[in-house]
């Protein structure tokens, strides 16, 4: 899967092009191949000779990704793009790209208060269902896209310690270096009732519960430092929600990083309360890792 390339996934959007450029930037950092991905179910096949625009019902199809392909190059001249026209609903289309990608990025468009209920269902149904990391970025508000291979915030990652947090542990090590940037692991630690006294929290029951938690998550950390050691590694208990533990970890943050069960019963949501909360409210791109 290492030199499997990163595919991002087109709908012409200013979102999704800022999805191109992220995945491009990331791509020339890994040394991996880009693929651009447009898929729609009415796709035609490709005639024997060429077709006037008007005539050609796949004329707009490959406008998307020859614009997207054409801004990739401006930033990353000798970058290996492959373009993609997919004759397939676009869910089932990224899906199956995933299974043969490093990570699929997607556009995320604004996420505050009201529009964060109409997210376009592809991102989401993606990012929860992909076999690979899923990556959503926002377009750009006010202010030009940063030069490539600039970071200021590093990389965040938010851990469950209920269960193997291997896997996203592992990608998050794996991004961390291939851009050379610190990363900071977050733990958000709730409080149980008994914590709670009339006054307030107990300091001596919190401290307990901190204690405990900082431990768990320096064992989870610490074959993951070593197998990385040039990753400058910081690792932070925050008690309360966990949503608001990682969001706060992660305002200065170039790349959030959260996990999601590959497993989960029938009925429940395919990305959970912590993984949403980043998806909707965060202000840096988002990756969303499959772990077991």
């Amino acid at each position: 899967m290492e030199s499997a390339p990163i595919t991002v996934g087109l709908d012409g959007s200013a979102e999704s092009l800022a999805a191109a450029l992220w995945a491009a930037d990331e791509a020339d950092r890994r040394g991996l191949g880009l693929r651009l991905l447009h898929a729609w179910v009415l796709l035609a096949g490709e005639p024997a000779t060429g077709l006037p625009p008007d005539k050609d019902q796949n004329y707009w199809a490959k406008r998307i990704v020859r614009a997207a392909a054409t801004a990739v190059h401006e930033r990353h001249h000798d970058l290996s793009v492959t373009e993609d026209l997919v004759a397939e609903e676009p869910e089932a289309a990224l899906l199956k790209a995933a299974e043969s990608s490093t990570m699929v990025v997607l556009g995320s468009r604004g996420l505050e208060r009201l529009e964060s209920f109409f997210l376009g269902d592809i991102s989401l149904q993606v990012a929860g269902r992909a076999g690979r990391p899923v990556v959503l970025v926002r377009a750009p508000a006010g202010r030009a896209r940063p030069p490539a291979g600039t970071s200021e915030g590093g990389v965040v990652v938010g851990v469950s310690l209920h269960g193997s947090c291997d896997s996203v542990l592992e990608f998050a090590f794996e991004t961390a270096a291939a851009r050379g940037v610190p990363l900071r692991v977050v733990y958000g630690c709730p409080l149980p009732v008994q914590a709670y006294a009339p006054w307030g929290v107990d300091p001596d029951v919190a401290g307990e519960i901190r204690k405990e938690a900082s431990e768990k998550l320096s064992r989870a950390v610490q074959p993951w430092s070593e197998r990385d050691p040039g990753v400058m590694t910081t690792s932070t208990v925050r008690l309360g929600s966990p949503a608001r533990a990682v969001l706060g970890a992660a305002e200065d943050a170039d790349l959030l990083m959260i996990g999601r069960r590959r497993h989960h019963p029938a009925m429940a949501p395919r990305l959970g309360n912590v993984a949403q909360a980043c998806v909707h409210h965060a202000r840096c791109p988002v990756a969303v890792v499959p772990h077991d």
